[in-house]
């Protein structure tokens, strides 16, 4: 079961790297900054990186502020990851850019309620984790929309060339946010496992081995390396047309909200944050420009996902230890 679990939270650290991946690179390589490959394997390369600079307080926060640590068992972790699988492998076949983070939450919370019952939750820690997953959007969308004004205030009477030099502060921009998300979201695949191995008391207290950094780390890079088209084509070209300066702005918001949400402990989604810092983008040069009803899909999405996922994750939880017994 250990073994089951470490597969699982591998291949949802794969299809996070894999969904997550387009809202870092669709603004580079829709605004030409990049190409799609380099594009894709200098994410990577951040997304690989990350884990190993920012510590581990995300990873500290599920695992510690979201259920009764004595109800955590392999059965409940294994159930929460088959449910986050699940959604990703939908959202991902249809091109809807989708929260790992709220897939993850809402697969724990789904298999330990099953398993114990509503009590198991603890209401602080899940406030402030709903806090941070809500709440990011919107900050990402209006550091943008601030960024995107300021940018137009000082620079707005240069000529065209002045996206060359945009294009180049993209590459610095996407591959800070990779290390960003790298960090973050890795950190959810280091706390899934963690929480296993404390479960069948392989670890006596909250600490994360090296193996386990390394795994994430790579997990999350492979994925970032294939490359979510779907999305990619979503998020790069639908919501609004991204020039030079759109993809700067959303980058810097979100590599700034994402980095200050992992310091303070709280899991976020950077396909949220990167899709709403785009809309701020295009809000701040033209309301109209943004095509809201590709906000409103995404919105759609990720409000289904918690219950989607926790639905799938109790279901999950049921026939696993049916089998099992």
């Amino acid at each position: 079961m250990l073994a089951t679990l470490i597969v699982l939270a591998l291949i949802f650290d794969f299809l996070n790297g894999l969904n997550d991946s387009a809202s870092i690179v669709a603004t580079v390589i829709s605004s030409r900054a990049l190409n799609p490959r380099p594009a894709l394997l200098l994410t990577a390369l951040g997304e690989f990186i990350g884990p190993f600079l920012f510590g581990v307080a995300v990873a500290k926060t599920l695992a510690a502020d979201l259920l009764d640590p004595g109800a955590i068992t392999l059965e409940v972790l294994v159930a929460a990851l088959i449910g986050a699988i699940a959604w990703g492998l939908v959202t991902w076949y249809l091109g809807v850019p989708s929260s790992s983070s709220h897939a993850l939450v809402g697969g724990l919370l789904g298999a330990a309620i099953s398993a114990v019952g509503a009590g198991v939750v603890i209401q602080a820690g899940l406030l402030k984790i709903l806090a941070a997953l809500f709440l990011s959007p919107v900050l990402g969308l209006a550091a943008s929309f601030l960024f995107t004004k300021l940018i137009f205030l000082v620079a707005g009477r240069a000529t065209r060339r002045i996206n060359q030099s945009f294009r180049r502060i993209q590459v610095l921009t996407a591959f800070t946010l990779a290390l960003t998300h790298g960090s973050n979201d890795g950190q959810k695949t280091m706390g899934m496992i963690v929480l296993g191995l404390l479960a069948a008391g392989r670890l006596d207290s909250f600490q994360v081995p090296l193996w386990v950094v390394v795994a994430a780390a790579t997990g999350i890079a492979l994925g970032t390396s294939v490359g979510g088209w779907r999305m990619m084509r979503t998020l790069g070209g639908r919501i609004i047309k991204v020039r030079p300066v759109h993809g700067f702005a959303s980058q810097l918001a979100g590599a700034v909200v994402v980095l200050g949400a992992g310091l303070l402990g709280g899991p976020v989604s950077t396909t949220q944050v990167l899709s709403s810092g785009i809309m701020g983008a295009g809000a701040a040069e033209r309301v109209n420009m943004v095509r809201w009803q590709v906000g409103q899909e995404m919105l759609t999405a990720w409000l289904l996902t918690i219950p989607t996922t926790g639905l799938v994750a109790s279901l999950s939880y049921f026939v696993l230890t049916a089998f099992l017994s």
